[in-house]
């Protein structure tokens, strides 16, 4: 974006650029690292009932089997993203990428469900390595303003594109294998990224870093493990004192962690950079986009296999459109830009994403598939533009001794949107599904039809055919209902964001137009 500048800054130590085939082929392997990363993070969102039968896993070891990967990694982007600023951006990829391929080896024939969480865990750490370092290693090879909008559009579409193919993969794997496949396929992938990082990609890291300060990482940790623990267990289970405790220690250890930052001679992220209303303009649209997104998808799974009654690897195909979207839109924003401005690709993005979602604020069983796979196209178009376009400002606005820092910074913002994207939506669909009126004779044994759709599909089994259609009928109707209430809190939400974004960033120029000052104009 030519729109955007940098001031010299210190020596960054960047490695130079390679030519343009080889830098190509370097950045198609950074790819590969991101769709894996993304695609594990909901590639066992169908195979939870497998797992739990083959592992004997209780419904809490459930949870954080799903969970416990986001959570790791949201929690460690920025102190990853600041170790690869200062031992080199290339060899951090290269421990993680090793590191993940040995332990989705090692999970993939995992005994019990505690061997899977602690595995989970040791991914999350691995994929924490990989993310920020790829984002930053586009800047270095791409100094180009024009191929780095379009390289960062491919990557946010690799984003966007694995969570959204990670339903699709896992219910192929599963209709043709086991619930392992989903882990072993990384195996092969990460062994071609070692292969091909060693030979194309240059090291990039800072010059002068300084100290890494122990204690900003320590509060860094706290503060986004606090803060993304309390999103999810209260998306889950409500506002329980344990999350609320843990939300107000994330909250004060960020608040200390940005006064310490202000106060140190290196710190890990120049906090500074967040009195820039076009810095945290975009960075709010872009966890905004995600999160009205993730948190749709997240719910339409449970519609289209428990209301529609599609089979696992149907429901994922029914939410292709958001990945095509996304990846296509997500492409030419950098274009967008070019004749516009930030704040128009930015906004109208959102804004998109806001319109789009309120078109099913009356979807209930009745709903025709044309209309819900054609929100959830534009959907992902809209937030395509919004995230392509805040990942693209977030690193070509920051000196680039920090751009792995600025990276943590977007992929953390992508992390939070996707988890608050649950946890908000969550609230909605689960208060308004816990409303519903049960048929008067369902036995007390047969709770579980009152806490989520699933419980009540599982209850209808054992329960003859008519008490069991009256209990599925009301289940799905009290659950459309909420996921009624949930697009349109939504819609409200990503539209009131896309208002903020027009007002609070100005107007830049389109490309061709350089600024005296360096910053963003």
């Amino acid at each position: 974006m030519a729109a955007i500048t940098t001031g010299s800054g210190p020596a960054s130590g960047s490695g130079t650029a390679p030519g343009a085939p080889t830098r190509w082929l370097g950045f198609g392997a950074l790819i590969l690292a991101v769709l894996l990363v993304s695609v594990d993070g909901t590639v066992l969102a169908l195979a939870m009932p497998s797992i739990s039968r083959d592992l004997a896993a209780t419904g809490t070891q459930m949870l954080w089997i799903g969970d416990v990967y986001s959570f790791v990694l949201a929690g460690l982007l920025v102190t990853m993203g600041t170790l690869g600023d200062r031992i080199g951006r290339r060899r951090l990829l290269l421990y993680g990428a090793a590191g993940f391929g040995l332990v989705s080896a090692m999970i993939a024939y995992a005994p019990s469900a505690q061997w899977l969480i602690a595995g989970r865990v040791l991914l999350g750490v691995a994929g924490a390595t990989l993310m920020p370092a790829t984002l930053a290693l586009i800047r270095t090879l791409f100094p180009d303003s024009r191929e780095r909008s379009t390289a960062i559009g491919i990557w946010g579409a690799a984003m966007s594109a694995g969570a959204a193919l990670g339903p699709v993969l896992g219910g192929f794997l599963l209709e043709h294998f086991w619930w392992g496949a989903a882990f072993l396929i990384n195996v092969p992938v990460m062994a071609v990224l070692l292969v091909a990082g060693v030979k194309l990609l240059p090291e990039s890291k800072n010059a002068e870093p300084g100290p890494w300060d122990l204690p900003s990482v320590a509060l860094s940790m706290v503060g986004l493990f606090g803060a993304v623990f309390a999103i999810k267990e209260i998306a889950a289970h409500g506002p329980a004192a344990g999350n609320v405790s843990a939300a107000v220690a994330g909250a004060a250890a960020l608040i200390a962690f940005a006064r310490r930052q202000l106060r140190l001679p290196y710190p890990l992220i120049d906090v500074r950079l967040f009195r820039n209303r076009t810095f945290t303009g975009v960075i709010a649209a872009g966890m905004l986009s995600v999160l009205g997104l993730s948190g749709l998808v997240y719910f339409l799974s449970q519609y289209f296999q428990l209301v529609e009654g599609f089979s696992p690897l149907e429901a994922g195909l029914a939410e292709l459109p958001a990945a095509i979207g996304s990846m296509v839109l997500g492409v030419l924003a950098g274009a967008a830009v070019r004749r516009t401005s930030v704040r128009a690709v930015l906004g109208g993005g959102t804004a998109l994403s806001g319109l789009a979602m309120a078109t099913l604020i009356t979807i209930d069983a009745s709903t025709p598939y044309l209309l819900l796979g054609t929100a959830l196209f534009l959907m992902g178009a809209g937030m395509g533009l919004a995230f392509t376009v805040a990942s693209d400002v977030i690193l070509t606005v920051v000196p680039p001794e920090q751009a792995g820092a600025a990276s943590a910074v977007s992929e953390t913002a992508y992390e939070l949107g996707m988890a608050l994207g649950i946890a908000t939506l969550g609230t909605v669909v689960t208060g308004a599904y816990r409303g519903l009126d049960l048929p008067a004779d369902l036995p007390p044994e047969l709770a579980a039809a009152r806490d989520s759709l699933a419980g009540a599909v599982q209850a209808a089994v054992t329960l003859p055919p008519e008490p069991a259609t009256a209990l599925l009928d009301a289940a799905r109707t009290a659950f459309t209902d909420g996921l009624a209430l949930a697009t349109t809190a939504g819609s409200i939400l990503l539209l009131a964001a896309a208002a903020a974004v027009v007002a609070l960033i100005k107007r830049q120029r389109p490309a061709g137009h350089e600024h005296r000052r360096p910053g963003v104009h």
